[in-house]
């Protein structure tokens, strides 16, 4: 050929190459020729054939000569077809068929590539671990297009399963373009120094691309410095790959390294791994193979200030970090850019722009270890000890995930005994067993199974044993002594009966992992040998391969999860992250106050995750559990902070920081019915809203977003004006703000700031105390938030075709719905998303049984959960299911949670595209009837009500929330429906609070009393006939049946518990004899002897809380106390109490018709705390106790309230007098006489006495809140470690001055609540 004519037509080639080796990703239309029907039948191996007629030479596809494709002789999983390309090719997908005319065909198989023909890696498609889908008949095409593409030479199909009623039988055919590549080898001493041309600098973005490809597991790939120790550095290290940045002041890679970036795993297999990254000022992207790492640099220092010199394959010598040791590399690069620049194509032209050090080729070599995978515990491998060879030497390297297993066994000839050799707990164990001797064992080595590979040499001398692992110089020999004699056959990985056949038996399992470089007696064994049957033999091999994976690469651990694995699977350890499951995945925590207030808890500190199984923390937040659940959020200036600059110039802004991220806070206001902030101010010659003289204002606080406001407390956000000036009541008229009166004397401005698109406070600044004399102070309160809007969020189905539908659910790896429903429906789907294939469907398929079905590509999975009461009761269910890579889960209410493990090494992704159905399906059958509320997709709550407002058959809203939380409200309170959730009544209780569970409580002093009335005062005259005026209520006021209740603790003996008399000399007494016993005295009929029940099992004046309940049914008495002893009798006095008048508490002078016994305890009264009172619906200490009680209640003496008897805390901790002594100055102790009610009394000095007990329970109930809030606050202060600087011994001159300054009335304070 004319040589011209040659060049041109190697230009046009080349050309041709270049231009299909730059397809972009997703656009491979033009990189899709058919490579192999081109090739000769000598292009086409396998492993064996059937016949000469069913070579690999015919196994193209469509083609029908021969036998019409290629068969095994044998068809098992250890057969093969291979096809050599001729050269690298970019390979973009693979099409088969089964033997023509036949039924043989391959149902799946695995697909492996190698540049050289030996080393072969799987092409594993998406996550998947399993093969690639086949045929189902001997004539039709599968195609599959590999995404990502792969370059090789060879490629090798490997039939996993095949028609049963056939054998092996494949054509294939393989599609792709040319592939133009220039690589570079290092020797592991050299390396390329690149001077940049600042031509080719781009000051905004730099870009490095580069394949790579080595045996070594450490190595410098880059190495790049700037001025002050600042550098970027790539290594290899582990077999992974660190991106270290450094903008100076630190020698990388070090510790004290500004940053590290870590990508891939296993990367010294000698396949080719490609690397990007992008400097972009002080962003960077890096990416090795498929995963990306994103990383923005603090500071405003570029990432691109460096020196325009740049290494590959080393430091040079004179760099400044070659104080510290690391590997040059050793291995190949291929395409090598520097922002489109080809640093190889420099190298190779010998530019001067590049400098060669050392001995660099510009070609690749491809080392011929032929490494061997043991693919499960039944796999083994056996060789024969060379012949002609007396010593015991064994060598192999190996790397396995897993922590234990068998590596090597074998018995000595004659039976003189036996070796194993076994990984166990990530250390090496050898064995010796002479027969009938103890066992000699030695451990060598630690944390063996990370992946890496590890060299082991086991050689014998005499009775001289050594074993060395790795061949670093901190890795010493191990010795042992022990027989020594030859053996006949090595048993690596495993035994065929598994076990070791020596009478050394492991309880082991056998070892999954890759071994490579065998050698026996200082002969190399050749596993391509074993393959072909002629050296040894094996079981479950897969020889010339190394089959490992990082099943943590990526991690599917989510939340912070640290993820762990073995050659099978890996797991998640979840302790300390605040979440739960297989993958970490499932919050621990409820999502608000709101949540935790409707599971029954109480006020205190709690973790909320707002988003759920989002990206957003846990937060700690202290829950206000109220008629509404208030959220609260401390941060670390919540004490009095003092504004004054010494020199004049302007004080500096305090910045808040919360005790939750900023996202975080976001996601709590926006999920709110009502967010606050208290904001208070205390100024002297300070102004607040005033502006300088250039207009800017002299105060400002800034929000969430970093905007600045100037409205505070409680006004507009356009009006700068305080509260008081709206209120007009400012201490100066002409001013909106008690602050900018400017008066050299304190005051304050205090408020409340409710604009939720503003909170929560970040910054508050106060210029104007930069003045001469001028000081300022604020506090600012936490955030204060009330209420969760998506809880109660919820829709209501009316047909079995209505449905709201929703934006595509996204939720490929993980996803996870939560919700509660209620319906009298006996079946009906919740939620439906459909794919291709694939689908996602929760619902209610019987009444007491709830699915939960999807399918990701393995063919449909069912979790089931039944329940022994039905579902369709019209109460509130929560149904919580989870799908990830490793399992799914079901959990209905508090039933046990039902699991469903993944496959192992199936479809990982959910791939949906229709839209989200919510009570109903796209086929408008099995529709949902009832209502659900609450729902979240992987932690996003849907908004049913705003959708339902325009969706035909769908209403906004559910009603019926006693029914399902009625249980909530205790001790008799009674549950009221809202509109959105429900309150207690705990009207008819005798305890208080959300859930009528706080009891109340009082420690009645000696003589003290509270009398109860069950009939309104009236001006009776009781010089006449009883009978009569008993007439007029006996009718109303009979009872057949009563329960009460109390609790006492005293240590005073008789004592009168609870006195119930009536009109007709009957009574109820409940008393504490002389020895202590409880006695309950019923009197039923005024002629008959009192019914008397004696508990004197122990005596209950003992200092101790007791618990009495009385529960009587016309003639039946049922009495409990302490809840274990129980007594029942039968009344002999009567079945009725008749006109009932009165139940008292304490000391009664008198009790008309009472029994000696019950006058004794009467007339002693009762010293101690009473709490819990109830009779029927009476509560009378709670009537004393709390203001606006009904007006039957009478108190004498001392009776002051506490919080709890069980607590023992006495009258003077945290209680308060009910009717204090008001004489003129006696000073007497003891009861008060002539008491009367204190609500609508006739004593002209009612409102005197009203007023005055009014007043004390307001200071006492201020002084108690100051108090809590006070320990709360310092309790989270201290957690929070304040950042803001206190003003010393100033603070606190501060704190006295404002406390001491009483000239300032009133009126001059402002409080917006």
């Amino acid at each position: 050929m004319d040589p011209v004519a040659g060049a041109l037509l190697r230009m046009l080639a080349l050309l041709s190459a270049q231009t299909c080796s730059t397809v972009v990703a997703g656009n491979t239309y033009n990189c899709d020729a058919p490579l192999s029907s081109a090739l000769s039948r000598a292009s086409f191996s396998s492993s064996s054939e059937l016949s000469s007629s069913h070579g690999p030479g015919f196994a193209s596809l469509n083609r029908r000569d021969g036998a019409g494709g290629w068969t095994p002789f044998v068809s098992d999983k250890y057969q093969w077809l291979q096809i050599d390309l001729g050269e690298r090719m970019k390979v973009t997908a693979v099409a088969t068929q089964g033997g023509y005319g036949s039924s043989d065909w391959v149902t799946s198989y695995l697909l492996m590539f190698s540049d050289s023909g030996r080393n072969w890696k799987q092409y594993r498609r998406e996550e998947s671990f399993l093969g690639f889908p086949g045929n189902t008949n001997s004539d039709s095409v599968v195609h599959y297009r590999l995404q990502p593409p792969l370059e090789a030479r060879f490629l090798r199909f490997l039939p996993l399963a095949w028609n049963p009623k056939g054998r092996i039988g494949m054509r294939i055919e393989v599609y792709g373009c040319a592939y133009r590549s220039e690589m570079v080898n290092f020797d592991g001493k050299s390396f390329l120094l690149y001077t940049i041309n600042q031509k080719s600098m781009n000051p905004v973005k730099e870009i490095i691309t580069l394949k790579f490809k080595t045996t070594q597991s450490d190595g410098i790939l880059l190495h790049r410095e700037g001025q002050n120790g600042k550098h970027i550095t790539l290594e290899l290290v582990k077999g992974k790959l660190i991106l270290f940045l450094n903008s100076g002041d630190a020698n990388l890679p070090s510790p004290d390294a500004q940053a590290t970036l870590t990508l891939g795993s296993l990367l010294d297999d000698q396949h080719w791994h490609s690397v990007l990254i992008e400097l972009l000022n002080t962003h960077i992207n890096f990416t090795v193979d498929k995963h990306t790492h994103h990383f923005q640099a603090d500071g405003e220092t570029s990432l691109l200030d460096l020196d325009y010199k740049i290494s590959f394959g080393g430091i040079p010598r004179h760099g400044k970090s070659m104080v510290l040791p690391h590997k040059s590399f050793h291995g190949c690069f291929e395409n090598l850019f520097y922002n489109g620049v080809d640093i190889i194509d420099l190298s190779k032209k010998h530019k001067p722009e590049i400098l060669i050090m050392g001995n660099v080729s510009f070609s690749c070599l491809h080392p011929q270890t032929v490494p061997v995978t043991f693919l499960s515990s039944r796999s083994y491998l056996a060789l024969p000890h060379p012949s002609g060879v007396n010593s015991l030497a064994i060598s192999f390297q190996f790397r396995t995930w897993n922590r234990a297993g068998l590596l090597l066994t074998s018995q000595f000839l004659h039976r003189s005994g036996a070796l194993v050799l076994v990984l166990s707990d990530g250390k090496l164990k050898l064995s010796l067993c002479p027969p009938s001797q103890p066992v000699r064992a030695i451990t060598a080595g630690a944390g063996l199974n990370d992946g890496q590979w590890h060299s082991v040499s086991l050689s014998a001398k005499g009775n001289h044993w050594s074993l060395k692992v790795d061949s670093n110089a901190s890795s010493a020999a191990h010795s042992l002594r022990g027989w020594v004699d030859s053996a006949d056959t090595y048993y690596f990985g495993g035994y065929p009966d598994n076990s070791s056949g020596s009478g050394c038996e492991s309880p082991l399992g056998g070892f999954q992992g890759c071994l490579r470089l065998m050698s026996i007696g200082g002969t190399a064994v050749d596993p391509i040998l074993v393959q072909q049957g002629v050296l040894g033999s094996f079981s479950d091999l897969q020889i010339d391969s190394c089959g490992i994976t990082d099943r943590c690469l990526p991690s599917y651990c989510e939340h912070g999860g640290e993820c762990s694995q073995s050659w099978d699977t890996f797991s998640c350890d979840c302790a300390h992250t605040g979440y739960a499951g297989a993958t970490c995945h499932s919050s621990l925590y409820e999502r608000s106050c709101e949540a935790y207030k409707h599971r029954g808890n109480s006020s205190g500190l709690y973790y909320i995750d707002l988003d759920g199984s989002g990206p957003l923390g846990p937060a700690l937040v202290y829950c206000n559990m109220t008629d509404s659940a208030w959220t609260s959020v401390q941060h670390n200036g919540s004490h009095l902070s003092r504004v004054k600059s010494s020199r004049g110039e302007s004080p500096q802004p305090v910045i808040f920081k919360y005790m939750a991220s900023m996202d975080q806070l976001q996601a709590l206001i926006d999920q709110a019915d009502h967010c606050q902030q208290d904001l208070v101010f205390h100024c002297k010659k300070s102004r607040l809203t005033l502006t300088h003289l250039d207009g800017t204002p002299v105060s400002w606080w800034v929000g969430r977003t970093n905007e600045t406001h100037t409205y505070w407390g409680g006004s507009l956000p356009d009006a700068q004006k305080c509260t008081c000036g709206l209120e007009g009541n400012c201490i100066d008229s002409q001013y909106h703000c008690n602050c900018d009166a400017d008066r050299d004397e304190w005051t304050s401005d205090t408020g409340v700031l409710s604009h939720k698109e503003h909170l929560p406070v970040t910054q508050v600044v106060m210029t104007d105390a930069g003045r001469p004399h001028s000081e300022a102070a604020y506090t600012l309160g936490p955030l204060l938030c009330q209420g969760d809007n998506s809880f109660w969020n919820s829709a209501s189905f009316n047909t079995e075709t209505s449905y709201l539908h929703f934006p595509t659910f996204r939720g490929e790896l993980s996803a996870d719905v939560s919700f509660f429903f209620k319906t009298t429906a006996s079946s009906g789907v919740f939620v439906e998303n459909l794919g291709i294939t694939d689908f996602i469907r929760l619902e209610l398929r019987a009444p007491t049984e709830v699915t939960f079905s999807f399918d990701v590509g393995n063919g449909p999975c069912e979790v089931k959960v039944w329940s022994p009461t039905p579902f369709n009761d019209n109460r509130w269910h929560h149904v919580r299911a989870e799908r990830n890579v490793k399992e799914a889960s079901l959990q209905v209410d508090q039933l046990p949670q039902k699991f469903q493990p993944a496959p192992t090494g199936g479809h990982r992704r959910l791939q949906l595209n229709s839209q989200l159905f919510i009570g109903g399906t796209a086929s408008r059958q099995r529709g949902f009837l009832g209502c659900i509320r609450s729902l979240q997709l992987n932690g996003m709550a849907l908004d049913l009500e705003e959708r339902a407002k325009v969706t035909p058959g769908v209403e906004p809203g559910c009603s019926g929330h006693c029914s399902s939380y009625g249980h909530l409200c205790l001790n008799g309170g009674r549950c009221r429906e809202r509109h959105r959730g429900v309150a207690c009544d705990c009207a008819s209780s005798a305890y208080e609070g959300p859930f009528c569970s706080h009891e109340i409580s009082a420690y009645f002093g000696a003589g003290s009393s509270v009398i109860y009335s069950f009939q309104e005062h009236h001006n009776y005259t009781f010089n006449g006939n009883s009978s009569s005026l008993a007439a007029l209520f006996h009718e109303e006021l009979t009872l057949t049946r009563e329960i009460a209740t109390l609790s006492f603790r005293t240590t005073g003996t008789p004592s009168l518990l609870l006195y119930v008399s009536s009109f007709y000399e009957e009574y109820l007494s409940v008393i504490l004899a002389p020895n202590g016993s409880l006695q309950i005295r019923y009197k039923l009929d005024r002629h008959k002897e009192p019914d008397v029940f004696n508990f004197d099992f122990k005596n209950l004046a003992d200092g101790q809380l007791h618990n009495v309940k009385i529960n009587r049914e016309a003639a039946v008495v049922f009495v409990e106390v302490n809840e274990d002893a129980r007594r029942q009798a039968t009344l002999s006095s009567g079945t009725e109490f008749n006109a009932v008048k009165s139940l008292v508490l304490g000391m009664i002078l008198e009790p008309q018709g009472a029994d000696p016994d019950t006058r004794r305890a009467a007339a002693r009264g009762f010293t101690g705390c009473l709490s819990a009172v109830r009779f029927g619906r009476a509560a009378p200490l709670k009537a004393a106790l709390r203001p606006g009680g009904p007006a039957r209640v009478t108190v004498h003496g001392q009776v002051a309230a506490g919080s709890n008897c069980a607590i023992g805390a006495g009258p003077g901790s945290g209680t308060r007098e009910l009717a204090p002594r008001l004489s003129g100055g006696t000073g007497h102790s003891g009861p008060t006489d002539g008491g009367e009610p204190l609500i609508n009394t006739n004593r002209s000095d009612s409102a005197v006495i009203g007023g005055v007990v009014a007043v004390v329970i307001f200071i006492l109930l201020c002084v108690t809140a100051i108090a809590i809030r006070i320990y709360q606050q310092r309790w989270l202060y201290q957690k929070n470690k304040s950042d803001i600087s206190k003003a010393g011994d100033n603070a606190e001159t501060l704190k006295s001055e404002l406390n001491m300054q009483n000239t300032i009335s009133e009126s001059q304070k402002e409080y917006f609540f």
